[in-house]
């Protein structure tokens, strides 16, 4: 890695202490900075700072589970992406975790080279979904700058209508359609009605995912508490 790039953060969350301490110890020698989590709770308490990083999840942890974790961290905007790692070739719980979007399902104890290739995949992926989000963000940017009108016309483009359609929907003249869907192509910076089609559905795409920008709270929440009731049942049974 180059010395002027920030180095990828890879954040352990594992309950096993000898094996996040060996996994730590591998991935600072290959130049990853690494932080670890006991468990999913203490990785919600920590929170994560920005810049490249993915997390390696062990779908097993005290309290709440990893793919419970995994679960929650899919509410988050700019969720960070994941491999998930276990004990056991449960197949179940690797098609729960690759279905609710792991990068990969590691079996212990893990190879290095399949180890820290699974994890700069994860790390490009991230990437990329970091810049699609932020291209994201932008369309939405343009797409407050159009009018009222602009986005009922935006809408009925993108839905497949004709000026002549569009026109009669808004009582308009056809003209003065063709003038807004020139001004929406502009500002939308679409070369094509393909284009716009595509923008259209990146954004549908991303406000679905933006309102769930708010249930982190509510998850971590849903978590925590989950986590404080194993332990006081833990409790309860030492006492008897």
């Amino acid at each position: 890695m180059g010395s002027t790039q920030q180095a990828p953060t890879i954040h352990v969350v594992d309950d096993d202490e000898s094996f996040r301490t060996s996994i730590s110890r591998l991935l600072r020698a290959h130049g990853f900075a690494v932080r670890n989590y006991a468990s999913a709770s203490a990785f919600l308490f920590a929170g994560i700072e920005a810049g490249p990083a993915c997390i390696l999840l062990d779908v097993r942890l005290p309290g709440p589970s990893g793919l419970n974790l995994q679960n929650a961290l899919a509410a988050w905007p700019d969720p960070p992406p994941l491999v998930v790692i276990s004990g056991s070739s449960d197949m179940r719980m690797s098609v729960q975790a690759m279905k609710a979007g792991a990068v990969d399902f590691l079996t212990k104890p893990v190879d290095r080279a399949t180890l820290l290739k699974a994890l700069e995949s994860a790390l490009a992926r991230g990437e990329r979904d970091r810049i699609a989000r932020e291209q994201v963000r932008k369309w939405r940017v343009c797409f407050q700058t159009l009018t009222k009108r602009e986005q009922e016309v935006f809408e009925r483009v993108v839905a497949g209508k004709m000026n002549k359609q569009i026109a009669s929907d808004l009582g308009a003249a056809e003209r003065t359609i063709k003038a807004h869907r020139e001004q929406v192509m502009n500002k939308m910076h679409a070369g094509s009605i393909a284009d716009l089609v595509h923008i259209a559905t990146q954004l549908q795409t991303g406000s679905q995912h933006s309102t769930a920008q708010f249930d982190p709270p509510e998850s971590r929440q849903q978590l925590l508490s989950s986590h404080h009731m194993h332990w006081q049942r833990r409790s309860i049974r030492g006492s008897d």
